[in-house]
């Protein structure tokens, strides 16, 4: 059996309960051979709640940086990769055993800072990592408190979301970034997430470049973990905005900025590219408009 290092790589900003939890339910992780360590790799974007006190605190073997509140998270996991490359983050209650770099994790996780993981979660991800080789890579379904899936796989130009299979892996086109392993030989091929994305569309743009690339994806069974927290700010689908104030939330960098989703369908939709472009925007004026008149 060879050694796992997993390099697990997060990102906070003013969610200091619901990052302690996830760091918890880390750190109870069961069934994990015994060769297994893992180095936690944090990176706040400029949080005023005390969320890096409190880590580094509570757990002080977590890697913490802290950098300004206008770093997107896309970018802020991008640095998680660096430090994880550079070195730090081992040791300690989150670092298994210490000894041995930080540059020599064989896997990546990407795990959001909204997911509590479910005891066997890591167990569940590297057996299927381990079943599926070392050119894949393995995601992590998470669930809401209802029980629904909310955060999975992806499949086809629309993104479906793959529902996790009770005992077998599902293949997926990409991925939501919530719960991802990704092994060594899959980063030397596929790197990073893109920095032109900062929030949504860089793990489905990564998706679409492993797959590229001739890397496989795959949903590991069950559900890795729940998905907690506050809820999201309303969004564009909200019911009674006007178009225009639907226009501007769709637009906006929490869901679909033109400049970025262009670079997304450019990259990974053509010849359709130019329609799909244009057709979530249409689609939300659209809805807005027929829920004006219902109103």
């Amino acid at each position: 059996m060879h050694p796992v290092h997993l390099a697990v790589l997060m990102t906070s900003h003013d969610h200091r309960a619901r990052t302690l939890s996830a760091l918890r339910a880390l750190e109870e992780q069961r069934g994990l051979p015994v060769w297994t360590t893992l180095g936690v790799h944090l990176v706040d974007t400029g949080s005023t709640d005390g969320t890096p006190e409190a880590v580094r605190l509570r757990h002080p073997a977590v890697e913490v940086m802290s950098v300004g509140a206008d770093v997107s998270r896309n970018q802020a996991l991008r640095i998680a990769s660096r430090n994880s490359r550079s070195g730090g983050g081992g040791g300690g209650p989150l670092g298994g055993t210490p000894g041995g770099p930080s540059h020599a994790w064989t896997h990546q996780l990407w795990l959001d800072d909204a997911v509590e993981l479910f005891p066997d979660a890591l167990a569940t991800l590297l057996r299927t990592s381990e079943a599926a080789g070392s050119e894949a890579v393995v995601v992590g379904a998470v669930r809401n408190a209802y029980g629904d899936t909310v955060y999975s796989g992806r499949r086809g130009r629309s993104l479906t979301l793959v529902e996790p299979g009770a005992h077998r892996p599902e293949r997926c086109d990409t991925y939501d970034g919530r719960v991802v392993l990704v092994p060594r030989a899959v980063y030397d091929v596929v790197g990073d997430p893109d920095k032109v994305f900062r929030h949504r569309m860089g793990d489905y743009d990564h998706g679409r470049r492993a797959r590229r690339a001739g890397v496989a994806a795959f949903v590991a069974p069950g559900h890795a973990g729940e998905c907690v927290g506050r809820p999201a700010a309303p969004g564009s689908r909200e019911p009674g905005i006007g178009v225009r104030e639907a226009l501007r939330r769709v637009t906006s960098v929490r869901e679909l900025p033109p400049r970025q989703w262009w670079v997304y369908c450019l990259r990974h939709t053509w010849p359709w590219a130019p329609y799909l472009m244009v057709s979530p925007y249409a689609r939300t004026a659209a809805r807005a408009t027929v829920g004006r008149l219902r109103g």
